[in-house]
């Protein structure tokens, strides 16, 4: 079975430096595992990998759609697993770095939440004028309450989109997403898991960087150019806190703490989330030695 190296972790937790460190020691390149980081335009909201960053190591999945395109699981996982072949083609590990947890997991097991019918979104989009996002809340805590409870009743999109894949496939997503299937390559999974204190001193440092490099005006740049804030790219944080500013409403230092918040909340479900493999191996990043360690190990054995 073909090896690939996956870096996960929280937001702000060093994983693009350590992701160049292990492919500059394998001589090998990296496919960004970020799904916000797919959107040419948003770079500093995303904190987005440089080119002086990349130490010319290459990147791949980063810049890939505009954000008023649609692009979902399946898109990313045929196009990184395509990616991921031809390395292995070349003799390279690949090494997968990102925090977007579905993505990873669409390139650790077979994806099968794929499905789609533009009738049956249509039919639901419809139901939804008609009814209201409560009444299309109620009928997914009906059918799946796990992803109900996920999902709040205002993001209509993926509410619609959890009813589709249930009148598709007969499966919930929940069920779709817990099965316990086989890995499709041989993994070694380093999820960076740092004391919680020091992670949110750097994500709140990270925060009053962005706005240093202008994160205000990449904002107002995307308004000018027409990307508004009921676009799913928008819905992001960073971005999403915006819209009260931009309408006379909030402050400039409100937005600032907004999404220091936002960035802690979603950081604290992205260490939830890794811990539940249970072939993750907790890493400190400063802890390089080790780390190296087990890359050696995996890639002898």
């Amino acid at each position: 079975m073909n090896k690939i190296i996956i870096i996960s972790g929280p937001t702000a937790s060093g994983k693009s430096s350590l992701a160049i460190d292990i492919a500059k020691k394998l001589n090998s390149q990296i496919v960004s595992a970020d799904s916000m980081q797919i959107y040419r335009y948003m770079d500093i909201g995303t904190a987005k990998i440089t080119e002086s960053e990349m130490q010319n190591i290459k990147h791949y999945m980063i810049n890939v759609v505009n954000p008023d395109q649609e692009y979902s699981v399946s898109d990313y996982a045929k196009a990184a697993k395509d990616i991921i072949a031809n390395m292995h083609n070349n003799n390279m590990i690949p090494i997968i770095c990102g925090g977007t947890g579905l993505y990873i997991d669409s390139i650790l097991y077979p994806l099968s939440l794929g499905a789609k019918d533009d009738l049956v979104r249509q039919k639901y989009q419809k139901e939804y004028e008609m009814y209201g996002a409560t009444y299309l809340h109620d009928k997914l805590k009906a059918i799946d309450p796990k992803e109900a409870e996920k999902v709040h009743e205002n993001n209509v999109k993926r509410v619609i989109r959890a009813l589709e894949i249930y009148e598709l496939t007969g499966k919930t997503k929940s069920e779709q997403q817990d099965r316990n299937e086989s890995l499709q390559y041989d993994t070694l999974l380093l999820t960076l898991n740092p004391n919680k204190d020091e992670l949110y001193q750097k994500i709140d440092k990270r925060v009053d960087q962005m706005f240093d490099m202008g994160l205000e005006k990449e904002v107002k740049g995307l308004l000018d150019m027409g990307y508004g804030f009921d676009l799913q790219s928008m819905q992001a944080i960073g971005y999403k806190e915006f819209k009260g500013y931009f309408e006379g409403v909030d402050s400039l230092e409100y937005v600032k703490d907004e999404i220091k918040k936002g960035s802690r909340h979603y950081a604290k479900r992205q260490v939830t989330w890794f811990k539940r493999y249970p072939f993750a191996n907790m890493c400190d990043i400063n802890d390089k030695e080790n780390i190296m360690k087990l890359i050696d190990d995996f890639i002898r054995k």
